[in-house]
């Protein structure tokens, strides 16, 4: 520590993943001494065990389709196999990188960087490694862990969790995942890509459940094409082992069998024996209960991240930690629309969205007042040459504004960036038809759905 232990700081941050050290970040360059406690790695779960390599695997496995699917682009290519430590050194490698410029971003803002395990100990103070760091702010950003069911424990063995699925030393022959949302379908998609067989279990009726009804259809479409099996609408009974692998139940008497069993049924929030409860900080079911500026119900108190009820998504970690430090610095701060925050999932192929789903927007707005349409990726060239297929579905209230942008499609996500402006700016249809958009993008396939919509199609019917 380059302070001492008589030192009180602007603002004690628990918790160095998204949350946290963009709090932290931020907090040093508008003036705040600010301490930053980490028991880990800065960066926390996304950078370390979560968004990063999950995707770097997820970009391997498109490689992998890419070899064996060359020819039908006239590429004369042959697929040998999966190299797994080489796809370990490729995926470590880029969190290095990463890592590496996080740790001299929080140098560089004078952060006083704190390594160790923090317990809040008063509402002004977090203990650690001894010593008791003083505050006059504290934010508990402390993040999230893979989470089971009721009489499913995770040994790592052959029930594993992400965590696990992250290092494992093989690709498994077969798979079951129990979960078909985010982690479940990106990991099927992965798994499949790189050669298993692979079957997921979704207690809901739908995969990507939260998502649009439409676009859930369209990725279930696309798995089935792919050969990667689902059973929808059944919840999970048991699991045991077999001889060479894991046997699952299900409710209704249906058994699956696999070499390995990931379960994917969400994240919980990391809040137990770190004094939260004692220094009587409101919570409900390990989540710290916060206002819409991240306040706790005690005045020195914020949380953040996976930690609070709120999308548990690095971005909005980051935009999060980002309010908290602007409110403690003075500067006008404005509530995070949580609706407006943009999501993709990236499977093969990918699944994103802004805004409203068709149904919430009838139950906020009225049936009557909706309009929806659909625009079919196989008019836009630029996904007639990547060969892929899918769709973009406006949601809009009549005569008004869209409020939902929902999209399937390789690569999909990297149009999202545009529909969230179209949503957080109540964009009307015809204002957005007019902007012009390059040709040939997927890019171009947001703005012909608003010429439909707009009531002036180019290549799409009327």
């Amino acid at each position: 520590m380059a302070n001492d232990a008589s030192t009180v700081f602007d603002l004690v941050i628990l918790g160095g993943g998204s949350g946290g050290y963009a709090a932290a970040l931020r907090g040093a360059q508008l003036g705040l001494n600010v301490a930053l406690i980490e028991k880990d790695k800065v960066g926390g779960t996304c950078l370390h065990r979560g968004c990063i390599p999950t995707k770097a695997l997820l970009h391997a496995g498109e490689i992998a389709d890419q070899a064996r699917e060359s020819e039908q682009f006239g590429v004369k290519a042959s697929f040998e196999g999966i190299d797994v430590p080489a796809v370990h050194k490729y995926k470590d490698e880029v969190i290095a990188g990463l890592y590496k410029g996080l740790q001299g971003l929080i140098a560089s803002r004078k952060v006083t960087y704190i390594e160790g395990e923090g317990r809040l100990s008063s509402p002004t103070s977090i203990d650690v490694n001894g010593q008791r760091i003083q505050g006059r702010h504290i934010l508990l950003a402390t993040g999230s862990v893979p989470k089971s069911l009721p009489g499913l424990e995770i040994d790592g063995n052959r029930i594993i969790s992400s965590d696990h699925a992250l290092v494992l030393d093989r690709v498994p022959k077969s798979a079951i995942i129990l979960g078909g949302g985010v982690i479940g379908v990106e990991f099927a998609s992965a798994w499949k890509s790189f050669g298993a067989d692979v079957t997921i279990i979704e207690g809901l009726k739908h995969l990507v459940p939260v998502e649009d009804e439409n676009s859930s259809k369209l990725l279930e479409r696309a798995f089935r094409k792919r050969g990667i099996k689902f059973n929808l609408g059944t919840f999970f009974q048991k699991a045991e082992y077999t001889q060479d692998g894991v046997k699952v139940t299900l409710a209704d008497g249906k058994e699956f069998e696999a070499e390995i069993l990931l379960v994917a049924v969400g994240r919980a929030p990391v809040s137990q024996g770190l004094g939260y409860e004692e220094v009587g900080v409101a919570m409900d079911r390990g989540y710290v209960l916060v206002d819409e500026y991240m306040r706790t119900n005690i005045p020195t108190i914020s949380a953040v991240g996976d930690l609070v009820p709120t999308l548990q998504l690095a971005h909005v970690g980051f935009a999060e930690g980002i309010l908290v430090a602007e409110r403690l610095a003075g500067l006008k701060t404005v509530p995070i629309d949580y609706n407006g925050v943009p999501r993709v999932t990236y499977c093969n192929p990918e699944v994103a969205s802004v805004g409203l789903t068709e149904a919430k927007a009838k139950e906020i707005y009225g049936a009557d007042k909706i309009v929806t349409l659909k625009y079919n990726l196989a008019g836009n060239g630029r996904s007639k040459i990547l060969k892929t297929a899918g769709e973009i579905k406006l949601v809009q209230v009549k005569d008004g504004a869209v409020v939902g942008v929902h999209m399937v499609g390789d690569r999909i996500g990297e149009q999202v960036g545009e529909a969230q402006l179209i949503y957080n700016w109540e964009a009307l249809p015809s204002e957005v038809a007019q902007l012009i958009h390059a040709h040939p993008t997927q890019n171009e396939a947001l703005g012909e759905a608003h010429l439909a919509l707009a009531g002036k199609p180019l290549h799409s019917h009327d």
